[in-house]
């Protein structure tokens, strides 16, 4: 008999990492149309670091975040996380018949926290994410950037320690991700959050990660870490920034050589 695989979540007891990943396998469908998505990854998250997920489209980055999340359920291994987990994706996914405010609130209401508290709170995060003169719009009354600060917004609501973010900015301008970067790694030095952050963009990674995780083509393991030892804030076109980001690609495009062949 195979024993059953032990997936420990949020669990109460005091860790080290805000974030452990212990020999964890995640297989889609069965049989000969089955796919291998990671194999036998292995990841420590500190708690109040910033780690970036990078790899070839389809190499398990997004699977290995919903995991983390709880959302999909291991094949085999263990992940712990100590505190809460907030979530983040591509796409705002907003309410659209509730105002920002509302939008915020919500992420609060499932928690149960008084209407009182809740809307002082969704006004303060609101703030935070220079969006409180905004509060009563519906999201189509507000751009791409706004709505992401929205969401960003709603995120932080969950009162999350561990905020898992799945390409936030990838469908924004150049001009409008980078604002974002600036906005967001002051949220993030404020608060003290641990975030995982899946991007295909590895100078993205370099302005924003404190390490950089790199995994195989699928299945997806961990292949490569880069510690990213910059001053903050970082420009994204410093000569430094621009030495780390071509390690990355070089051992990038080495992996994908590996794979292809």
């Amino acid at each position: 008999m195979t024993a059953q695989p032990l997936q420990l979540v949020a669990e109460e007891h005091s860790t080290a990492a805000a974030v452990a990943v212990r020999d964890v396998s995640k297989t889609y469908g069965d049989g000969h149309s089955s796919i291998r998505a990671l194999e036998e990854v292995s990841l420590d998250i500190g708690k109040g670091e910033f780690v970036c997920l990078l790899g070839a489209s389809g190499c398990g980055k997004s699977t290995l975040l919903n995991l983390i999340a709880g959302v999909y359920h291991l094949d085999q291994g263990t992940i712990c996380t100590d505190g809460r987990v907030g979530l983040m994706f591509q796409e705002p996914a907003l309410f659209p018949w509730l105002t920002v405010e509302r939008n915020v609130d919500a992420a609060m209401r499932f928690r149960k926290v008084s209407k009182d508290r809740r809307r002082a709170r969704a006004f303060e995060l609101l703030r935070m994410v220079h969006l409180d003169e905004f509060a009563t719009r519906r999201p189509h009354e507000l751009s791409g950037g706004m709505q992401q600060r929205a969401a960003l917004a709603r995120a932080l609501a969950q009162d999350a320690d561990i905020l898992l973010m799945d390409e936030p900015f990838g469908a924004l301008d150049a001009m409008t991700r980078t604002v974002l970067h600036d906005e967001f790694e002051r949220i993030w030095s404020a608060t003290g959050l641990t975030v995982v952050f899946v991007t295909h963009d590895v100078r993205e990674a370099v302005r924003l990660g404190d390490r950089i995780v790199l995994l195989s083509s699928r299945p997806g393991r961990v292949v490569d870490e880069f510690a990213v030892d910059l001053a903050r804030p970082r420009d994204m076109e410093s000569a430094e920034v621009a030495a780390i980001t071509g390690k990355v690609i070089t051992r990038l495009r080495a992996e994908v050589r590996r794979h292809g062949h």
